[in-house]
């Protein structure tokens, strides 16, 4: 065990990367987040410059967090990073990028590979053993495209990393990858087994191509001389193979034991539950082990959430964001507080979030966003309530799937952007009837890699003192029976739309993908 007292955690999301240091009695020192963008260089395609955002970004993170904590980066124990899950990064002998990276379901570019993987998987699976079904959360699908589209890259790849594996390398120069993420690598990880299959990597690539495989927790390396120059961190600081940022946002509010669940809001949403035996179902991901040893995983991801909120914000709250730069207040609060008085089901406007496809449970890359019901009375606010609901119906919807295979968390220890919305959170427990909790620590799942930093750095024999020491409820939002009819009526509405609408839909995509050029 060593007697430093801080520990360094980082994460990249999507639209930004939050930093923390914190005290190894869970006491927070300084914390700093950067904005960036994502590319969306094709309908369907999403990127990011690993450099450019995601190392740019860590750099930006460190310095500031040093000069600002009063903790001295020669007491910082251990660093633990996580990132966006599951991203595809090749790269060259050198480490170096080959490629803009290509990101996690919101990228639905591979849905030829998809399907033409699902089938070679399911004609070659052993008696008795279901296949594997891949989504476009999938990894492999993604390194069949890159090899067939882009075959000079691909030539020249040595390695291919995932966005926490990448900032890893960066720190360490080593190629690594944990135990959780390395199942998105799926067909060429097989779960189950706990090992690399050579079987499915006849379709995708050579095994050569992976990242060693790590338990979270496992330090793969020291700081090296060029990334402290960079970072201001001290050679020879120890940094954990870390691991996707869901995990790490689930560990960051207590959900790392059985029977705790998590719902997070943010650009997307994700549900992630905990147990002590695994569940499968195949609008679900099941993890065949958790963070921890012994532990098993189920989850669920929309597509969208709070991305919603933004596009009606950017194209529809400008009276709200032109207030906001004048008297120096948030812009979602002023469109929350108003949405705040259209009632309950706006009044007949039921919206299907599935404005850039949907992952669980339909797992569709073409749908596309519906707003039903529109009248002449509906306004700006009816719509941005319906935007709200619509993400808390597809929230239920994959949690009625979970309880249908015996999974049905009674709460929900709630995390993520969305959480500062008070009538979301409401909104979200009286269309699924569970009580949510938010922690009083919601800085998110760099908080979760700290404390993953601080097993790795012989700090923390287990998970058990996070709950015990770093978190604490801060308040729980108990569902309104009041509104309960009027959202199961609507609820019904919202599940009969997609199956009549999806052919329209799946039109819409291919004409939107031939006119674009895609």
């Amino acid at each position: 065990m060593t007697d430093k007292q801080h520990l360094l955690g980082v994460d990249i999301g999507t639209y930004s990367a939050k930093g923390v240091i914190v005290h190894r009695d869970g006491t927070v020192k300084a914390t700093r987040a950067v904005d960036y963008a994502v590319s969306f260089p094709r309908p369907g395609w999403a990127e990011h410059d690993a450099d450019a955002i995601w190392w740019s970004s860590l750099v930006r993170i460190v310095r500031h967090l040093l000069a600002v904590s009063g903790v001295a980066a020669d007491d910082i124990a251990a660093v633990g990073c996580s990132a966006i899950g599951i991203t595809m990064l090749p790269v060259d002998a050198n480490g170096r990028p080959l490629r803009p990276s290509v990101l996690y379901g919101i990228d639905t570019r591979a849905v030829r590979e998809i399907a033409a993987l699902n089938a070679a998987l399911a004609s070659e699976a052993p008696p008795g053993r279901p296949s594997t079904v891949l989504s476009v959360n999938s990894i492999g699908p993604k390194i069949r495209w890159f090899r067939d589209h882009e075959p000079e890259l691909f030539a020249r790849t040595h390695k291919v990393l995932t966005a926490s594996s990448y900032l890893a390398f960066k720190l360490t120069g080593a190629y690594a990858v944990d135990a959780y993420s390395v199942q998105g690598f799926e067909p060429l990880y097989d779960g189950d087994r706990q090992a690399w299959d050579p079987v499915a990597a006849r379709h995708v690539c050579d095994l050569d191509l992976m990242p060693t495989v790590h338990e979270p927790t496992d330090v793969v390396g020291t700081v090296h001389g060029a990334a402290a120059a960079e970072t201001g961190l001290v050679p020879g600081t120890p940094v954990i193979a870390g691991t996707v940022d869901a995990a790490a946002e689930a560990l960051s509010i207590g959900v790392a034991v059985p029977g705790e669940t998590m719902l997070m809001l943010g650009t997307t949403a994700f549900l992630t539950q905990v147990l002590a035996e695994r569940h499968r179902h195949p609008g679900l991901w099941s993890a065949a082990r958790f963070l921890a040893k012994g532990t098993y995983g189920l989850s669920a991801g929309l597509a969208t959430s709070a991305a919603l909120t933004r596009w009606f914000k950017d194209n529809f709250g400008q009276p709200e964001t032109a207030a906001a730069e004048r008297d120096g207040t948030d812009a979602y609060g002023l469109l929350a507080e108003q949405a705040a008085a259209i009632p309950a089901g706006s009044e007949g406007l039921i919206v299907l979030p599935y404005f850039s496809g949907e992952r669980a449970p339909l797992h569709d890359p073409r749908a596309r966003g519906v707003i039903a019901g529109l009248t002449l009375s509906h306004t700006r606010m009816h719509l941005y309530r319906a935007l709200l609901e619509g993400v808390a119906y597809s929230i239920r919807h994959n949690l009625e799937v979970m309880a249908s295979i015996g999974a049905d968390p009674p709460k929900l220890t709630t995390v993520g952007g969305g959480t500062k919305n008070a009538l979301w959170l409401q909104i979200i427990a009286d269309c699924t009837g569970r009580r949510l909790e938010v922690p009083a620590q919601a800085i998110g799942a760099s908080f979760g890699d700290a404390y993953l930093a601080g097993v790795g750095a012989g700090i923390f024999p287990d998970f058990e003192e996070l709950r015990r020491s770093w978190i604490t409820i801060a308040r729980s939002v108990e569902p309104n029976d009041a509104t309960r009819a009027v959202y199961d009526v609507c609820y019904d509405v919202y599940r009969r739309t997609y199956p009549n609408l999806r052919a329209e839909m799946h039109d819409l995509a291919d004409l939107q993908a031939g006119t674009r050029g895609a």
